[in-house]
């Protein structure tokens, strides 16, 4: 098992209540597998660096978790379908400390 970091940026127009249930129903994939969530940190509404499909801002989330990476990559792969999420970013902070 290893450490990821995952950074999920969410469209805007997605309801504050939706977004916290929706990581969570992506998270799911992590914890059947066998892995552990260790923080979900919401920091609310940002301005982007630069417009993502027209939009100047979005909802970000940064993730703390232990996994497989075939569990990591199958999330990202869910995350990327799931049109509400814009763009995620997966790190592995021990390769970049």
């Amino acid at each position: 098992m290893r450490k990821y970091e995952i950074m999920v940026l969410i469209d805007p127009d997605t309801d504050d209540r939706q977004v916290g249930p929706m990581l969570d129903k992506h998270l799911e994939t992590i914890t059947n597998e066998g892995g552990s969530v260790e923080n979900v940190d919401l920091w609310g509404k940002r301005k982007l660096a630069y417009d993502i499909n027209k939009k100047s801002e979005a909802f970000y989330a940064v993730i703390n978790l232990t996994a497989e990476p075939a569990s990591v990559q199958e999330m990202d792969r869910l995350m990327t379908i799931n049109e509400q999420i814009m763009r995620t970013k997966v790190l592995r902070p021990d390769l970049h400390a």
